[in-house]
């Protein structure tokens, strides 16, 4: 049974071929474009389960490739990888806020990528639009959205309702980094007045009150939080 194709975009020869060669040995499909312009017509035309995306293009860059594709309807729900080089964490916030759903800094390790491409499928594979108010579990968590209550070991958590709302919207997506902007956005609205104390605060009090559990949300520096896999 054929993998899932994957869309490759890097205006670098050698690094196309890198990881076309490391994801081709594991059985995906692999397309590639060294531009902007050609990377959107192939998400176009071949719809693929997922783009890893360079941000330094020549012409129109990966930040504009990424907001076009995520702003349209048939490519929207497309995964994004962003290749990125070091020292350009701003790109790294803008391509996370446009919905980029992870990032690898340049020089990368083939396995590293590998493995992220294949956590991110995995989760794609997962139906969750069935599931989606169903309680999430992990190991002796387990955090429900239609009770607004948080259990460990069948003990109930005394969570606010704006720690709650951040913990579930981390946790729905294992892995996945999230701004500080957004995860405002998602826990109290895009008209609250958002500062990075005011998430770190609510952060440092969610681990404390998750024990042991609270090293599950990990700070990535620089950028903001995720839920650990």
């Amino acid at each position: 049974m054929p993998k899932e194709r994957i869309l490759v975009v890097d205006d670098e020869e050698d690094i196309l071929e890198l990881v076309r060669y490391n994801l081709s040995k594991e059985g995906y499909q692999i397309s590639v474009a060294d531009s902007g312009e050609k990377a959107l017509k192939l998400a176009e035309d071949e719809r693929p389960d997922l783009i890893i995306l360079d941000l330094m293009l020549p012409g129109m860059d990966g930040l504009d490739v990424c907001r076009i594709l995520k702003a349209a309807a048939t490519t929207g729900h497309i995964p994004i990888i962003m290749l990125t080089a070091k020292g350009s964490e701003s790109d790294v916030i803008v391509g996370l806020e446009l919905g980029a759903d992870d990032y690898i800094t340049k020089p990368f390790s083939p396995k590293i990528l590998t493995a992220r491409v294949k956590a991110i499928l995995r989760r794609k594979r997962i139906k969750k639009d069935s599931g989606q108010s169903d309680p999430l579990r992990f190991e002796a968590l387990s955090i429900d959205p239609e009770r607004l209550q948080v259990l460990i070991e069948g003990k109930p958590v005394e969570l606010t309702a704006t720690e709650f709302r951040i913990l579930h919207h981390l946790a729905k997506r294992p892995g996945r980094v999230f701004t500080r902007d957004q995860i405002v956005d998602a826990a109290r609205g895009k008209d609250y007045p958002v500062t990075d104390r005011s998430v770190d605060v609510h952060v440092v009090s969610l681990r404390k009150k998750l024990g042991g559990y609270g090293k599950m949300i990990e700070t990535v520096r620089g950028v903001g939080y995720r839920f650990r896999e």
